[in-house]
């Protein structure tokens, strides 16, 4: 049905790399489900903010905002073989 990877920024901050839930589930809760299991999870562990990030150009960044994430930076890539819309970082505390 999905999953959610994460890894640590910086060695200490909790960030949520890849949300994915497959096309037949959407719009169903399971995202948001998802999402705060793994809050809940890493507060349990100890944290007490979390990143994420989406390109400019995908649904998700409205998803994550309200789910209580706030834009925190973002960046561009414009090296010609590498280029695409920029990329939003979103922060939360938990």
């Amino acid at each position: 049905m999905g999953l959610l990877r994460h890894n640590l920024f910086w060695d200490n901050t909790p960030f949520c790399t890849l949300l994915f839930i497959n096309r037949n589930y959407h719009r169903k809760g399971y995202g948001k489900k998802l999402m705060e299991h793994w809050e809940k999870d890493m507060k349990a562990q100890g944290y007490g903010m979390l990143l994420t990030s989406t390109r400019v150009d995908e649904k998700a960044q409205h998803f994550y905002r309200k789910l209580g994430y706030k834009d925190c930076g973002g960046f561009i890539i414009d090296i010609s073989q590498y280029e695409q819309p920029m990329e939003i970082f979103f922060i939360k505390g938990i």
